[in-house]
């Protein structure tokens, strides 16, 4: 009992961190994203954008990979997050309106989970474990 309190106090001190890790997971997934969109930019058309809207679909696909990588190292955060607020802001309540909660797949509860984490990282910046923060210590 006596670890886990010890445990517990520990991990209490370092939110930080944790800030950190989502962030950087958050990043992950935006870049793979990004990838997987721009190596098959079929599969954001089967989830019903138009074909003649191809050059939007692509130019979703870099800023999730730009975005992605942004956030990832925690350098220009607030940049990496801004410019992929509107297309999560679409995607949660545009592209997935027609669909209902709890639905499988592609769903407007992991879009509007995105848009609210990238939202936070906009206001509160990279957090403690970031390049810009590496960068402002070493001044």
């Amino acid at each position: 009992m006596n670890v886990l309190t010890s445990l517990s106090t520990s991990l209490d001190t370092k939110t930080g961190t944790a800030y950190s890790l989502i962030r950087i997971f958050l990043g992950i997934a935006l870049t793979v994203r990004g990838w997987l969109i721009l190596a098959n930019p079929e599969s954001l058309i089967d989830l019903g954008v138009n074909r003649e809207l191809f050059v939007w679909v692509s130019l979703v696909g870099v800023t999730h990979l730009i975005g992605g990588v942004l956030l990832c190292i925690g350098f220009l955060t607030r940049l990496g997050a801004l410019i992929q607020i509107p297309i999560l802001f679409s995607a949660a309540f545009f592209i997935h309106a027609h669909t209902k909660l709890m639905m499988g797949g592609q769903s407007i509860e992991l879009a509007s989970l995105v848009l609210f984490l990238l939202c936070m990282f906009f206001v509160f910046g990279a957090g403690s474990f970031s390049i810009t923060e590496f960068m402002s210590n070493k001044k």
